[in-house]
């Protein structure tokens, strides 16, 4: 009868607790990220690639004065560390990061790119530390939404940070 409490017990824990480990995250090879870009609908497609180049030049080579290019000037922001308009995007760029030369494809670990509609988002493997200092591993995306060939609106799950930032490009991560 002991055993069974014991097993009964263990079993029961095992259905409540989360798991110690999890299963490792696989970006896409850099390789295939033109395939990601492919859509037998050809606005999805325009949507798609509208966001990779954006995501490539504004937002990982910091060519703020380029926002133009891809941002609505009535851009709405979700992010709660941006306000919203395409100027205030700029600004955030401009004070965050570096210009550097735009690269071919997005750096990030990508997973993912999906479009429906008039939305594109993409999906990236994000490196985390637990308060131990451990690295882990989760997921961010960023979904945007298009009119009229431009950016209208973006949402992340960003939460809110201290105000001076400072953008490693070699990192998923904005760091003090």
């Amino acid at each position: 009868m002991r055993i069974f409490d014991v097993a009964a017990a263990l079993l029961a824990v095992s259905l409540v607790s989360p798991a110690f480990a999890q299963t490792p995250l696989v970006p896409a090879p850099v390789e295939q990220h033109a395939m990601m870009l492919h859509s037998d609908d050809p606005v999805l497609a325009a949507n798609k690639k509208l966001v990779y180049d954006m995501y490539r030049t504004v937002l990982q080579a910091g060519q703020w004065s380029r926002a133009r290019e891809f941002i609505a000037e009535g851009y709405i922001q979700h992010n709660p560390n941006v306000v919203s308009g395409r100027a205030a995007l700029e600004e955030y760029i401009r004070n965050s990061r570096p210009a550097v030369e735009v690269e071919d494809t997005i750096k990030l670990p990508l997973i993912s790119i999906i479009a429906e509609r008039d939305r594109v988002a993409l999906n990236f493997v994000k490196p985390e530390k637990d308060e131990d200092g451990n690295t882990y591993y989760t997921t961010w995306y960023d979904m945007f939404r298009i009119e009229n060939g431009k950016i209208i609106e973006h949402w992340d799950p960003a939460l809110k940070t201290p105000a001076m930032l400072t953008f490693n490009p070699n990192s998923t991560r904005m760091k003090q």
